[in-house]
């Protein structure tokens, strides 16, 4: 018999709906770090996130076959060197862009419309107005040129901004005005009013935003992270907000998550923090289901060449 492990906070959601579907599958579960639960050690199929896990259980679950990533990347799982090349992997490629895309307005205009500085006031009871900037005529710039960046990129355009990419492989896409390739990045940002990073995080991507980097930029410009906190090196990024480098920073990675309270990062007046939620929606569920659905029966009956989002 089949036995499928799901490790995700919601995972009772998963096994309500794919029990029933897989009667002849056992079924076990863990939450989060705390609480990873038995089954991952001795399970064939794996459903969950990555960056919560380390190299043992890859290391000691010799039955694991295949692995559905509930996130877009697969940092956490393609990167464990006790992980064998023969499991199968597939993520969730496709299903972040509303939710990405929305956050990443919402961090705009928090910064524009000086949201932090409305609600403290509102606190104090205190009665303080002031104009702010808007979104048109502004430059986003998107780092990782995938589905959900295309998704930002047609949102943005909504409010009339202009869209520039960086991309290993650069192209026309629809509602970006330009796409640099990577080697010309510090060109990219010196011209950008937002940045925004959406690429993978891979060895060759870790703190792809540096020193070197925040230094092109504006000092007017924002720094938004929606990607993985090892794209960026949070210790360049204090550096920036506390010099004037950069005007501010809306986080929602970081290198080490949680964040340590001891982080400068939590006493900043120019840093907008979110607890790794971007992706996150209340849908989230129903939408990641039909592709498990699709590739578990897949995997079950020996179809691995019809699994969607293979890697």
């Amino acid at each position: 018999m089949t036995h499928v492990h799901i490790l995700a906070f919601n995972a009772d959601q998963y096994l309500e709906r794919l029990a029933p579907q897989f009667p002849d599958v056992t079924f076990t579960l863990g939450y989060d770090k705390s609480n990873l639960g038995d089954g991952l050690y001795a399970c064939d199929v794996l459903i969950g996130f990555g960056p919560i896990l380390f190299d043992e259980p890859y290391e000691k679950n010799t039955n694991l076959k295949f692995i559905q990533a509930l996130g877009t990347g697969v940092d956490g799982f393609a990167d464990r060197e006790g992980l064998s090349k023969d499991v199968l992997l597939s993520s969730m490629r496709g299903m972040h862009g509303p939710q990405m895309a929305e956050m990443t307005i919402m961090m705009m205009l928090a910064f524009n419309r000086g949201l932090p500085r409305i609600l403290d006031n509102q606190k104090a009871k205190k009665w303080e107005r002031w104009p702010g900037p808007i979104l048109g005529g502004r430059t986003l710039g998107i780092w990782g040129v995938g589905l959900i960046a295309e998704a930002v990129a047609a949102r943005a355009k909504a409010f009339d901004m202009s869209v520039i990419g960086i991309s290993n492989t650069p192209r026309d896409i629809p509602n970006f005005d330009r796409v640099y390739a990577r080697a010309e990045v510090l060109e990219a940002v010196a011209g950008v009013d937002y940045l925004l990073l959406l690429a993978p995080y891979t060895p060759e991507n870790h703190h792809m935003v540096n020193a070197e980097v925040l230094a092109a930029m504006k000092p007017s410009s924002i720094l938004i992270n929606l990607a993985r906190g090892k794209v960026a090196d949070d210790q360049a990024i204090i550096e920036a907000l506390k010099s004037g480098g950069i005007a501010g920073a809306a986080l929602d990675v970081f290198d080490e998550e949680p964040l340590p309270q001891a982080s400068p990062l939590w006493e900043l007046p120019n840093v907008i923090l979110t607890p790794h939620m971007g992706g996150m929606t209340t849908a989230y569920a129903d939408l990641a289901l039909p592709v498990i659905e699709h590739n578990l029966a897949a995997f079950l009956d020996g179809r691995f060449d019809d699994m969607k989002n293979r890697v």
